[in-house]
């Protein structure tokens, strides 16, 4: 476990003290609902030399959503599926794996995005889909999970990275971190702090999940 005093409070485990270095650099594949800051913090660790990897592709599915603009800044092409266009979950699975295939991605991220996942989806990259959730998993899945943190009275919650499977919000983990609920809390104001965490292991899952065959990551 790696313990940091700053102002996040935080507790985040496991620490990755060991990294093997590899030539290729691991194909991403993004996909986005919302804002985007996670797909941004990837890229960033892509360009500050601390993750072996190129970002392929993001795939949307809100049209107004600003990750296509971060995406867009960064040079990375931005595919719209908007899934309202399409008469089933699976029918819009389909397309998106297509769409990935297309691109060479080897591994999905799945950064804020607000969609259930079907078997056409998971069995296309097993055990290769990684999911940033905002709470401590198993606890507080779904939608929701900073006001069910809230309205519980835990007096700790944090974020978790996982290897994404049909049941939602499921599959093995591969990074926490904790991040005490404060008294004056709010949803915004604790998803604020649990947001900071999100940032800091998402890349690092990234590793932990892959390294040992393409990714190479530098802890500063």
């Amino acid at each position: 476990m790696t313990l940091r005093l700053d102002s996040t409070l935080s507790l985040v485990c496991p620490s990755i003290s060991d990294v093997c270095q590899q030539v290729a650099p691991l194909k991403l594949g993004i996909m986005a609902s919302g804002n985007g800051s996670n797909f941004d913090v990837v890229a960033q660790a892509i360009q500050d030399g601390q993750l072996n990897a190129q970002i392929q592709v993001l795939i949307y599915n809100n049209p107004s959503a600003k990750a296509a603009v971060k995406a867009a800044n960064r040079g990375v092409e931005a595919v719209l599926l908007n899934h309202r266009n399409y008469k089933s979950r699976e029918e819009f699975d389909q397309k998106i794996v297509q769409t990935l295939q297309h691109y060479g991605v080897e591994w999905v991220i799945l950064a804020g995005w607000m969609r259930l996942l079907t078997s056409v989806f998971i069995d296309a990259f097993p055990d290769k889909i990684i999911n940033i959730h905002p709470s401590l998993l198993p606890s507080f899945k779904g939608i929701h999970a900073v006001e069910q943190a809230l309205a519980s009275g835990v007096k700790i919650t944090g974020c978790t990275a996982h290897i994404a499977c049909l049941e939602m919000d499921s599959g093995l983990i591969l990074m926490q971190a904790a991040v005490p609920v404060l008294p004056d809390d709010t949803a915004e104001t604790l998803h604020a702090r649990i947001q900071i965490q999100e940032h800091r292991i998402l890349p690092l899952a990234i590793a932990l999940a892959a390294y040992s065959s393409k990714v190479t990551l530098t802890l500063t």
